[in-house]
């Protein structure tokens, strides 16, 4: 169980650092994606500091800090489910999958936690 726990955790870290940076680099699939669901530029710095905040937390819980990596791992389900929202909300579902595909990571990473 362990090494499930792990792995994916690792994923859920290495995905959200990485799209961590691209918001703050202003990659173009970012900044089209946040046009197309009406989020405004000025959000970027903060969303990817979300982001990079929940990769920390998880770390912290692959540590020896379980109950940081649990709040991680609850912060950033709430945080793409607001993204899934956002995407459906305005009728952008062409890429629906994206938002989708770290939430289903960090909903991994959470139930994983709690069974340790």
């Amino acid at each position: 169980m362990f090494t499930a726990y792990a792995i994916i955790t690792v994923i859920t870290i290495l995905a959200n650092a990485g799209i961590a940076v691209a918001d703050l680099k202003r990659a173009g699939f970012v900044l089209a994606n946040s046009a197309e669901v009406g989020l405004p530029q000025t959000w970027l710095p903060w969303l990817a500091a979300l982001k990079a905040a929940g990769a920390a937390g998880l770390l912290l819980g692959l540590a020896g800090v379980p109950v940081i990596g649990a709040a991680a791992a609850t912060g950033l389900v709430l945080f793409f489910v607001g993204a899934v929202a956002a995407h459906i909300r305005a009728r952008v579902y062409h890429n629906i999958v994206f938002p989708g595909g770290y939430l289903a990571l960090a909903a991994a990473s959470l139930t994983l936690t709690v069974a340790q």
